[in-house]
């Protein structure tokens, strides 16, 4: 599958962060979230495994009642059904990686 960037349609799931779905397929999916600063990705939980990695910006990062500050080149792993959430420290993207695809998200 080939994608270009330009032709995705970004969606809004909350007031603050676009959502865009990249590459997919098989049990994989890419997604980009690109958040202003002050928003908030709410602490949630899913049974998917996600791998994030910060491309840009910096975020205050819970999980699992645990809270780091993530910048830039930084990374985290998700295993199914782990409460997580971010919140942005300043204009951030962030790459998200799920198995298997997140339906609830198309």
């Amino acid at each position: 599958m080939v994608l270009k960037y330009e032709d995705i349609t970004p969606t809004n799931p909350s007031p603050g962060i676009t959502r865009r779905i990249l590459a997919r397929g098989g049990k994989l999916m890419g997604v980009e979230a690109a958040f202003e600063k002050g928003a908030v990705g709410e602490v949630h939980r899913h049974e998917h495994e996600q791998v994030s990695y910060i491309v840009s910006g910096s975020f205050r990062y819970t999980a699992d009642g645990e809270t780091y500050e993530l910048k830039a080149g930084d990374s985290y792993y998700v295993a199914p059904n782990v409460a997580h959430g971010a919140a942005a420290l300043e204009d951030s993207v962030i790459l998200d990686i799920f198995t298997p695809q997140r339906e609830d998200f198309l």
